[in-house]
């Protein structure tokens, strides 16, 4: 249960306040002074404090309450403070906010309000505690992430940092790894991350494309032939297995590999042995296997057309690729890496690019980038110079329209939804309740 400190010399005032909170499931403690307040914050887990803003008798200045909110903010930074009082004045008031108060309340309150007004904050402080909490997650994993080499690879986004993170614990183990994903999205850069970082990574990374080649084919480019194994084989020929041995083979699009071919390769995991095509010689070899596909493996082996037990002996570690759409955070730092220093996006070409789907993931968006380099007219990429369909550049441009300041009606109307709260108007408006209140002050809005 979160808990509220109210600082306030009249008991009165703070019996009520604690009444009213432990109604609404909102622990409440007191204190009577600002002394004995500072105190229970420094030994007590606090979530917001309601302070008043005068102490001592026939004051009306505010000036102990300013004091008062000042050390707060000086020992407790992040802790919302609310500040009640008889004596309202909204230039006290707006430069308190902007000093950092929650909000501003006057004596005597709306119960309504005021709890509406303390729950938004307790949530806001929840919410930022957890996201404080993320981010710290996060800035700790990529530091943990740097003494890895990572082959110089461009992200921002979680979801590519967990699969690059998971990549880089499984990298030393000597076991098949399967990643997965669609066309585009970087598998083949995720296998040079595990090579780079593996115990084999000063011996060969070789690479096999198993959808780029005839199907009659694969097998000798996978296990080599001697000659004569197949027309045109004029002489002896080493497969991509002798090639890696010592090393990693990558084989891409792995669900195109006929079922001769998947047959032999399970029996190469399981034994390390192959003989090459129209030999009855056997070859041993030490070799990572990393594999790739786009295809669903599970519907092919329900249709008969992959191995049940290769698909198991491969994904003893599946490292799932997402989408670029499902990766936002990486589509702009890769649009300018693809750019390089030399341009830079106009903010509506980031708009764009963050609204179009994406069909082709990052080879699409390097596609894109290197014809928007070729037909920009200067240093800053447009939107016409991206190419992309009007439905992104449309998007586009109504995220720009919503950037636009909000005029008085606008901030009226905010206030009167949200039945004066100060917090959740703003939130309603994309703005802080910093900016809420000075624009408040320039137009003349007294709250309601």
């Amino acid at each position: 249960m979160p808990t509220v400190l109210i600082i306030d010399d009249n008991a009165a005032v703070a019996v009520a306040l604690e009444v009213l909170f432990s109604l609404h499931d909102i622990d409440a403690v007191r204190a009577a002074s600002p002394e004995e307040g500072l105190a229970l914050l420094d030994r007590t887990v606090i979530d917001l404090v309601v302070q008043d803003m005068n102490f001592s008798a026939d004051t009306t200045s505010g000036e102990e309450g300013v004091a008062l909110f000042r050390a707060i903010r000086k020992r407790h930074p992040d802790l919302p403070v609310i500040l009640l009082t008889a004596w309202t004045h909204l230039d006290a008031a707006v430069d308190l906010i902007k000093a950092g108060a929650a909000d501003y309340l006057a004596k005597p309150w709306d119960d309504q309000r005021l709890v509406a007004t303390v729950r938004n904050l307790l949530e806001l402080g929840q919410a930022n505690r957890a996201l404080s909490q993320h981010r710290s997650d996060e800035l700790r994993q990529r530091r943990e992430l740097e003494r890895y080499n990572l082959r110089n690879m461009v992200w921002n986004d979680p979801a590519t940092e967990r699969v690059i993170a998971l990549a880089c614990q499984v990298a030393r183990a000597d076991v098949p790894i399967l990643i997965t994903g669609p066309n585009g999205t970087g598998k083949e850069r995720i296998a040079d991350i595990i090579q780079a970082n593996s115990a084999v990574r000063d011996g060969p990374f070789v690479v096999l494309n198993c959808g780029a080649l005839p199907s009659e084919l694969i097998e000798a480019e996978l296990f080599g032939a001697d000659a004569g194994a197949y027309t045109g084989a004029a002489k002896a020929r080493e497969g991509k297995f002798e090639a890696a041995d010592g090393g990693t083979l990558f084989l891409d699009e792995i669900g195109n590999l006929p079922l001769a071919g998947q047959m032999k390769l399970l029996r190469v995991l399981e034994t390390g042995r192959f003989e090459r095509l129209g030999s009855n010689r056997e070859r041993q070899v030490q070799v990572r296997v990393i594999s790739a596909t786009n295809a669903d493996l599970p519907a092919m082996i329900r249709a008969g057309t992959f191995r049940e037990d290769l698909y198991y002996r491969l994904n003893v570690i599946e490292l799932r690729l997402p989408p670029l759409a499902e990766r936002p955070g990486d589509i702009l730092p890769l649009a300018r890496h693809f750019l390089g220093p030399a341009r830079h996006l106009r903010p509506d070409a980031e708009a764009a690019l963050l609204a179009h789907g994406w069909p082709g993931n990052v080879r699409e968006l390097k596609n894109v980038m290197a014809r928007a380099s070729l037909l920009a007219s200067g240093d800053a990429i447009t939107v016409p110079d991206l190419g992309l369909p009007a439905a992104s550049a449309a998007s586009a441009a109504s995220h720009g329209s919503s950037d636009q300041e909000p005029d008085r009606d606008a901030i009226s109307a905010a206030l009167q939804r949200a039945n004066g709260v100060v917090a959740q108007a703003a939130a309603d408006l994309g703005l802080s309740r910093q900016a809420l209140y000075r624009r408040m002050e320039r137009l003349g809005i007294a709250r309601p």
